[in-house]
């Protein structure tokens, strides 16, 4: 960093944001993480039912999620 930035920025001090629902927008984002997690449980327990029915042989899948995860 140069000494120009540097004194730019000495004495900012970041701002912490809280989420307003009024200001912001709607709920969707929730919906959207219980839609994912009810879709992984889903498709859990239909892999466990095929492989149930397949007797011993065992089916992998990769991770279901395709979003990014925090």
């Amino acid at each position: 960093m140069s000494a120009d930035t540097q004194k730019l920025f000495e004495d900012y001090v970041p701002e912490i944001l809280e989420y307003d629902p009024k200001v912001d927008g709607s709920d969707e984002h929730k919906i959207r993480d219980e839609h994912l997690s009810t879709k992984e449980n889903l498709l859990e327990k239909i892999r466990k039912a095929k492989a149930a029915r397949k007797s011993n042989k065992t089916t992998f899948r990769q991770n279901i999620r395709t979003e990014n995860e925090s």
